[in-house]
């Protein structure tokens, strides 16, 4: 199987590039981007040394789903998908902040309540809780967007305003629209036998208008579980099946490896990398209800950067 870790296109009026630690940004003129979703993977903030086959037009397809189903709540970036692993939209100026929404105590929230945290991010916790179980009401715990090799900080939302990130007006703003995400992303999870549990959105401004970027309910920016069977693991303290990136994380954990100074990323063998694969597709299609088709498994890397590329030629 074929795994895209990497592009290097020039293209008519190109201006700049950017290679992120998932996605390669092309700027075309001064108002159009090309999000190209690759299929490197990252964990801890670090890149990981083999790519994920179909991970990138996973991700690519299931946010452009659903932004196109959150129109009616906040504008977007997306103007067309000309090939599965695309995107093509308006350059936004992002806000320097991504915006966590959780729905239940797991992940990082988890580990930091269990070692003795009862404030995230300027919010309060209630004593007493479980893992995975569900707050009264959903969370926002921000985080600053951290470079290549760095790690996201929590921030609270005073100092995201004192500190003049965001103005106030517009931090509240985008604040209602990541709840009213949330719960739009909730209800098409219980739909398809899901919990959205929790999940990130990064927002920015094309001229003076808020508008949702990046992706949105991918398994790299969210975490499910699945409905059925929740309570019971809930009530017995056991783990919860789950369709995210955190299965990643826990596999790297259990080898020694959480991104700090020294520490060496175990091996990725193919069948690590072939079971990464399996879940990434196991979520596409539960989340959308729909099979998932493996156009390009026969295609080499160079023959898929090539379609690519001809695709978006094609439009621009």
């Amino acid at each position: 199987m074929t795994a895209l870790t990497s592009t290097d296109f020039h293209f008519e009026n190109q201006t700049a590039v950017y290679h992120g630690k998932v996605r390669d940004v092309y700027f075309i003129g001064q108002d159009t981007l090309i999000m190209v979703a690759t299929d490197r993977i990252s964990a801890f903030d670090v890149i990981l040394p083999k790519g994920i086959p179909f991970k990138g037009q996973i991700l690519n397809s299931i946010a452009a789903k659903f932004l196109d189903l959150t129109t009616d709540i906040v504008p977007n970036w997306k103007q067309l998908t000309p090939d599965p692993m695309v995107t093509i939209g308006r350059r936004c100026k992002g806000y320097p902040v991504e915006m966590i929404v959780r729905g239940y105590l797991c992940g990082s929230a988890w580990r930091a309540y269990k070692a003795g945290a009862r404030e995230i991010c300027g919010v309060r916790l209630p004593e007493g809780m479980k893992e995975n179980q569900m707050f009264e009401h959903p969370i926002i715990t921000p985080t600053t967007k951290a470079e290549i090799g760095e790690h996201d900080a929590d921030i609270s939302k005073e100092e995201i305003i004192s500190r003049g990130l965001i103005p106030a007006d517009e931090y509240e703003q985008i604040e209602q629209y990541a709840l009213r995400l949330f719960e739009r992303g909730q209800e098409v999870a219980a739909e398809h036998g899901l919990i959205l549990v929790d999940t990130k959105y990064e927002f920015g401004k094309a001229g003076n208008t808020i508008m949702l970027m990046d992706e949105v309910h991918t398994p790299d920016s969210s975490r499910y579980f699945y409905k059925e069977g929740y309570e019971e693991r809930l009530r017995d303290s056991l783990p919860q099946k789950q369709l995210s990136k955190e299965f990643v994380r826990e596999w790297l954990m259990a080898n020694g490896f959480q991104g700090k100074a020294g520490q060496t990323v175990p091996q990725m063998t193919p069948e690590v990398v072939k079971n990464i694969s399996d879940r990434y597709v196991e979520l596409y299609e539960q989340i959308t209800g729909e099979r998932f088709l493996r156009d390009n498994e026969q295609m080499t890397e160079s023959q898929l950067a090539e379609r690519i590329k001809t695709n978006i030629e094609k439009v621009l």
